[in-house]
């Protein structure tokens, strides 16, 4: 999914917009992720009807004060609106872990065109390798809100990282703690073997 920003600066919603110009970093920032790209503006008496509810989605999904970890999700805000100045008004508004492409680059009708965007708001969802899931998922997040990322995490197969991780090392701390249990029942059980060995030939030269 980062090859479709490849070569492309992107912006975190911060106060002080850091950009995420380098391969490495976009690649850490989008890989493994659902992409969603928001189309819309600031004006558009849609979009500010929607903006309120796609805010409280996203907060909700990957806000510390409602979960314990970030969901696997990444917004871009896509920007339709007619002045940068309108851009930035409407993005003070908006969680600081979204990020956007700059005013100017020509990519956002790159994009709209790419994805048939006519009337905004305009969600699409992308799986991690560029797939579409949902070409607009607006009236999903409407109606069924936060539960549209499991629907779309099982259509994306997303790999969930850190509960395996997480996993892995549980499965690794058992084995540390049980290793030496059933080593010393397999030193007993070899002494056994060993010592019946011993007696059978005994008996047998006797």
């Amino acid at each position: 999914m980062a090859a479709l920003f490849i070569h492309r600066s992107l912006i975190v919603n911060n106060k002080d917009n850091d950009e995420l110009e380098l391969e490495r970093e976009l690649t850490r920032t989008l890989e493994n992720k659902i992409m969603l790209l928001y189309f819309g503006s600031g004006e558009c008496p849609r979009c500010q009807e929607f903006a309120p509810v796609l805010k409280n989605f996203f907060v909700k999904l990957t806000d510390k004060f409602y979960v314990e970890r970030a969901s696997q999700l990444v917004l871009i805000y896509v920007s339709l609106d007619k002045t940068e100045e309108k851009q930035d008004r409407f993005l003070k508004t908006m969680p600081k872990r979204w990020l956007f492409l700059p005013f100017q680059d020509e990519f956002k009708k790159e994009l709209a065109l790419r994805f048939s965007v006519a009337h905004p708001p305009v969600v699409v969802v992308l799986k991690p390798n560029g797939e579409v899931i949902a070409p607009n998922a607006v009236e999903e997040i409407k109606q069924q809100g936060i539960a549209c990322f499991k629907n779309w995490q099982e259509a994306a197969d997303l790999v969930d990282r850190n509960f395996l991780l997480a996993q892995d090392f549980e499965d690794l701390t058992l084995r540390s703690i049980t290793d030496p249990i059933r080593r010393f029942k397999y030193k007993l059980a070899k002494n056994k073997r060993k010592t019946r060995s011993k007696d059978g030939d005994e008996d047998g030269v006797s």
